[in-house]
Formats: C-alpha cells, sequence, structure tokens
C-alpha cells in the first residue's frame, strides 16, 4: 500500500545530485563475455561508475589485456557453459574482490542459418550458453545476493527476444533470447521482493565484434538503416545510460522490466 506520508515529504524534499544514484562506488560487478564488444565495453563503464569488476570469458588473452586496463578489476577465463567453470567464477570472484552485488550476463553466440537446416546440435549449443547459462549463473550468483537482500542481475538480450529477425534467419538466437527475456519476468518475479532485481537490457544494431560481419558490409549496413528509424546502428556508448539505470540504485523501482535500445527499430 501507498504511504500517503513519506509521498508529501518525497514531493517536498530538496532533490539530491541526481547523477550520484547512478553510481555504483565499491559494488562488486560480474560481466560475462568481457573479452570483446558490448561485454569489454560495459566493464570499462562499470569502472568508470565506480565498481570492481571481474571479467569473464573463454578468451583469456584479451581477457587479461583489460584487466590490465582496469585497475583493481579481475580477470576470469571461464566457459559459462561448465557447470565447474561457473562456481569457480562466483567462487573467486567472492573470496578476492567480494560478494558479487552486479552481475550482467553478457556472454553469448548467434548463427544465422534456414530453420529447416539447422542441426539440433547448433540449436542447442546456442541456447545452452544464451540461456541455460544465463539461469544457472543467475542462480550461482543469485543465491549470495538473496542472502544479502540486495543485488542487481542484468540480463543482455536483444531485440530479437521480442520481435523475429525474419529475413535473417536465426531460429536457436531468436528462441534463446526470447526465453532469456521471460526468463528475466521469472525471476523478477521470484526475486525481487526479497531484494534482488532482475532486467533485461535487449540492444538493437551495435557495432561489435558478432555484428562485425553484417555492419562491416555495405549491404548490411544498409539493411539495418532501412529498418531503424535513426538511420544508422548504435554506437556503444549509446548502452551507458540504460545499463547504469538498470545496474545502479537509480533504478531501483525498476525490475522484470525488457529495456529496448534499438534506435526505434521496435517502433516500425
Amino acid at each position: 500500500m501507498t504511504d500517503p506520508t513519506a509521498t508529501a515529504e518525497e514531493a517536498t524534499a530538496p532533490v539530491p545530485d541526481p547523477t550520484a544514484r547512478f553510481r555504483v562506488d565499491g559494488q562488486v560487478a560480474v560481466v560475462t563475455g568481457a573479452s570483446s564488444g558490448i561485454g569489454a565495453h560495459l566493464a570499462r563503464l562499470l569502472a568508470a561508475a565506480g565498481a570492481r569488476v571481474a571479467l569473464a570469458a573463454r578468451r583469456e588473452g584479451p581477457l587479461k589485456e583489460l584487466a590490465a586496463e582496469l585497475p583493481g578489476s579481475l580477470a576470469v577465463p571461464c566457459d559459462v557453459t561448465s557447470a565447474e567453470d561457473r562456481a569457480r567464477l562466483v567462487r573467486t570472484v567472492t573470496e578476492e574482490v567480494g560478494p558479487i552485488d552486479i552481475l550482467v550476463n553478457n556472454a553469448g553466440l548467434s548463427e544465422t542459418v534456414p530453420a529447416e537446416t539447422q542441426t539440433v546440435e547448433s540449436f542447442g549449443a546456442i541456447v545452452a550458453l544464451n540461456l541455460t547459462a544465463v539461469f544457472a549463473l543467475s542462480q550461482a550468483a543469485g543465491v549470495g545476493m538473496l542472502e544479502r537482500g540486495r543485488g542487481s542481475i542484468v540480463n543482455i538480450a536483444s531485440i530479437y527476444g521480442l520481435v523475429a529477425s525474419g529475413s535473417l534467419p536465426q531460429a536457436a538466437y531468436t528462441a534463446s533470447k526470447g526465453g532469456v527475456v521471460n526468463l528475466t519476468r521469472e525471476l523478477a518475479a521470484e526475486w525481487s521482493g526479497r531484494g534482488v532485481r532482475v532486467n533485461a537490457l535487449c540492444p538493437g544494431w551495435f557495432w561489435s565484434e558478432m555484428t562485425e560481419p553484417m555492419l562491416g558490409s555495405e549491404k548490411g549496413r544498409t539493411w539495418v538503416e532501412r529498418r531503424t528509424p535513426m538511420r544508422r546502428a548504435g554506437r556503444l556508448a549509446e548502452l551507458d545510460g540504460a545499463l547504469l539505470l538498470l545496474a545502479s540504485d537509480a533504478g531501483s523501482y525498476i525490475t522484470g522490466a525488457a529495456l529496448p535500445v534499438d534506435g526505434g527499430y521496435l517502433a516500425l
């Protein structure tokens, strides 16, 4: 129930620095798929906002290079589809940096192939990384968050978790990202009353290692620009406000949301 007294007090209270709530100073953040692209950018962003960042990915070399760039960060080579690796990740971060406050599930994979020719094995591998690992790592980190009564999980989904990709056939990717969106809602429904918020960030077309084959060609760029009201792909920095909103206390009353950052793609 709404407390009218509290509401009245809030309405007349001085407004503090509105940017301060977007800070995550001293918090421990884990970012998966952090060796390149969106993951590496989000790791840099959280570090700049004050977090102590643990970087997780399979490629050890790029991971250690990024860790050297971010003071106080920790590189943990990890295959998030491996139960052993996930347990080691959570244990290592907790022991060496501290309890996890923020988890960004970013690791992902796509394959553009017609549904009638995609193998069941390929479909399963993509779902295992994009969806099953998201649940398993959220569970592994979420237990500690629930014990402390505080935490934020941000799942990197996609606009193709909300609509079909159509002329770019990728059944496994869209199925897995759609699963991530509804998994986000379910975890939020179960955990938010105990202090753990769970949200999904749904990027449209952004320049990254994964999208380079598409955006790196004139034909691909034209395809994206024609379908996006802003007539261009996104720049990684344009994810910053949304990620910090969902991860920080600035979004303390936001949970179970799937937030598109897509240049208007879903408006058409």
